[in-house]
């Protein structure tokens, strides 16, 4: 049964012309498999030439766009398909699980992403005309919006300069200005605008998002989170997973769990310690609640990831 949030469609021209031209640049600049980092802050680029099993990650707020190929990525029980023809937004931190569908050596998955940087948004949003009031009910923050030429053309200007790095600390804000600006005008464009709106619900939200992110290791109490963000506790929880699928609990466990496997992966920590780390107190429900988001215990589960990344390195 197709995913009610695929958006895999044939290109239409001039948007493949741009695709390809932004396929052929990322190409460029990242020969070799992986995510890279580069010289403009904030821009990822992304390279795979196999399919990938999934991999659950955090998504900090980012613009996302495949030049080539395409992925799954699943929030919750909601599967979200996209390609070249729509870019993918996440307004807020999320805890997603990603995976490559489409790719191969002659034909290889390229993408990036941009961060988000909400005091960008708000600078913007200050100097624009006034735009429609955001809807009042709260919107789930991974979305899809159909790629616009004029915001493609804009995101090959901004990986253009990096074939000339003197011109990145001048040139470069002003192509993420227009990129966001372009966003801000798009269909979904209220959804960026209501996460940074001073004290609007949606704002008050990324701000419960920003304490358990600083504070998963501790104790939840969902009467102080809401005071804390000045919400009820209802519509705390109402508007949180509205907005993240999660419960505040349910989100919180997300991130430890994707904490102590990095914890085990790149520090080396044994299961019981990592689960201490993070703020479990008994290891046996930290073993059961990681089983199952990774569908193994921890220690099988580490060794299976080590073996996957030996083989990537191998071949």
């Amino acid at each position: 049964m197709p995913s009610p949030h695929s958006t895999t469609a044939p290109l239409e021209t001039p948007l493949a012309e741009l695709s390809h031209e932004l396929a052929r640049l990322v190409e460029r600049f990242i020969p070799e498999d992986g995510f890279h980092l580069t010289a403009i802050s904030g821009l990822k680029l992304a390279r795979a030439t196999t399919p990938s099993l999934p991999m659950q990650t955090v998504y900090d707020p980012c613009l996302c766009i495949i030049a080539q190929g395409s992925k799954e990525v699943r929030l919750g029980d909601e599967l979200y398909t996209y390609d070249p023809l729509n870019y993918l937004v996440a307004s807020v931190v999320l805890p997603v699980t990603g995976r490559v569908v489409e790719a191969s050596p002659e034909r290889p998955y390229l993408g990036l992403a941009i961060e988000i940087d909400p005091a960008l948004i708000s600078s913007l949003l200050a100097e624009m005309p006034p735009l429609p009031a955001p809807d009042a009910a709260a919107k789930r923050a991974l979305f899809f919006d159909r790629l616009d030429p004029r915001l493609l053309d804009a995101v090959i200007r901004l990986l253009r300069l990096l074939e000339t790095p003197r011109d990145i600390p001048m040139l470069a804000p002003l192509a993420l200005r227009e990129i966001f600006y372009r966003m801000l005008h798009s269909p979904q464009g209220h959804r960026l605008h209501e996460v940074v709106i001073a004290d609007s619900q949606g704002q008050r939200i990324s701000r419960a998002i920003e304490w358990l992110r600083r504070n998963f290791d501790k104790p939840l109490r969902i009467e102080e989170l809401a005071r804390e963000v000045n919400l009820s506790p209802s519509t705390l929880h109402h508007r949180f997973k509205a907005v993240t699928a999660f419960s505040p609990l349910q989100y919180q466990k997300q991130l430890r769990l994707q904490e102590a496997r990095r914890l085990m992966l790149s520090e080396n920590l044994e299961a019981s310690a990592a689960s201490y780390r993070v703020g479990y107190e008994s290891p046996s429900q930290f073993s059961r609640e990681y089983s199952r988001l990774f569908g193994a215990p921890p220690q099988r589960d580490i060794a299976r990831l080590r073996q996957t990344m030996q083989s990537q390195v191998a071949s």
